[in-house]
């Protein structure tokens, strides 16, 4: 993470709420193979521990089960202009962004609680597309739903460490980054110039 202190994020409700929004990052772990990277879904199932999948034929899936492995978890990002600052001609461009690393074990999960994790997610998503009706696997044939989680590895994360950053340009005069959130929004980065604002 960023190593300046005024941009480290330590709050862990916040954190646990951009996990939540998102609800999708990369897992990263070292094997015997070399360092190995993995895209996944997530669900809060405690509150420090994730619950997670994987396709049975991914190759980091031999390599989970006890290892320690980090997630992380992108927010808004974007470049900085230095002319949007309006602090003369010294500065230099940037790029803010808000990021979440989740640190500690892997654990494998029983078939009961990957089912269950798999429905946590759909609920939680499915939520999210309101007014539509949710889905749910009771619209599925029980073994073809059977078959197809088969197919897939459930895993839980217990996180350990929690390290958030969140560059928006806390170094800068107030006026100076807002000028520059303006100008974040201007080229596109809505989502960052809203977090530049709200600190």
């Amino acid at each position: 993470m960023h190593p300046a202190s005024a941009f480290r994020w330590e709050d862990r409700e916040a954190m646990r709420a951009l996990v939540t929004e998102r609800g999708f990052g990369t897992l990263f772990v070292a094997t015997p193979d070399g360092p190995r990277v993995a895209h996944v879904p997530v669900v809060w199932l405690g509150e420090a521990t994730l619950g997670l999948h994987l396709a049975r034929g991914n190759g980091i899936v031999r390599h989970l089960d006890g290892a320690t492995a980090v997630f992380v978890v992108q927010g808004p990002d974007g470049y900085i202009s230095p002319d949007w600052y309006g602090l003369g001609a010294d500065q230099v461009p940037t790029w803010n962004y808000v990021a979440i690393e989740l640190e500690g074990r892997m654990r494998r999960m029983e078939q009961d609680a990957l089912v269950a994790q798999v429905d946590a997610i759909s609920a939680e998503q499915e939520a999210r597309l309101a007014p539509k009706a949710p889905w749910t696997r009771n619209k599925m044939d029980g073994a073809l739903f059977d078959r197809m989680t088969r197919g897939i590895v459930g895993f839980t994360l217990e996180v350990q460490a929690w390290r958030g950053t969140r560059k928006l340009g806390q170094n800068k005069p107030e006026a100076a980054r807002l000028a520059a959130a303006e100008g974040a929004e201007a080229s596109g980065r809505r989502g960052i110039a809203d977090w530049m604002r709200s600190v």
